[in-house]
């Protein structure tokens, strides 16, 4: 038998109430939308291509296992390094032949003039750093037309070198560009402000306590 139905009356009027469970509905899954991985924020300049060490063979003595670094004044004073030569070749008569500058004198040189003109420059070289006057020729007597030879590859480059005879110039917007990015320096604009940057690396790393930060 079915059970009987609940009566109630309100003002003679008959009041039935059926008591029903409505089902609840189910809460639906929300969808998460998987956001696209951003890659990670890397410095360009610390990415060598593949295939590259980190490292390299020192060309030369007086350079450093690292790309565009040079050994500092008081390691090579204390292994006995007081000269560094470099090839040269004229423009007129085309011998090849080396060159040898004296560090401590030649050094002075330039960083005596970074120190008192370094703020007057506005981080860009000047006319004599980008046409620097160069040799004469030992052979023909040529008047400034001794070249550096410069390293087809440019880890071989001889940085000390064209620094002590203010040769720096003589390099292209790519090998600046190219010592720059190695040494953790902004490596954009004209020519003559990669080169400031360039000569000031170089006093730099030769003299890491000298006034030469920008």
């Amino acid at each position: 038998m079915r059970p009987p139905l609940a009566v109630s009356g309100i003002d003679g009027q008959t009041d039935l109430k059926l008591s029903l469970q409505q089902p609840q509905p189910q809460p639906q899954p929300q969808r998460v939308m998987a956001l696209p991985l951003r890659p990670s924020r890397r410095n360009p300049r610390q990415i060598l291509p593949q295939g590259k060490s980190p490292t390299i063979q020192p060309p030369f003595p007086w350079a450093t296992n690292h790309r565009a670094t040079i050994h500092t004044l008081k390691h090579l004073a204390e292994t006995g390094i007081n000269v560094v030569s470099g090839d040269v070749q004229c423009k007129r008569c085309n011998r090849q032949y080396q060159i040898e500058h004296d560090v401590k004198s030649k050094f002075l040189e330039v960083s005596c003039y970074v120190k008192e003109n370094k703020y007057k420059l506005n981080d860009r070289a000047p006319a004599s750093w980008l046409n620097p006057l160069l040799p004469n020729c030992r052979y023909c007597g040529q008047e400034n037309c001794v070249k550096p030879i410069m390293a087809q590859n440019k880890k071989s480059i001889n940085w000390l070198f064209l620094l002590l005879g203010q040769m720096l110039g003589c390099c292209t917007l790519a090998q600046l560009k190219y010592f720059c990015k190695h040494t953790r320096n902004h490596r954009t604009g004209a020519k003559d402000r990669v080169l400031f940057l360039t000569y000031l690396g170089l006093c730099k790393q030769l003299e890491p306590n000298g006034p030469f930060d920008r």
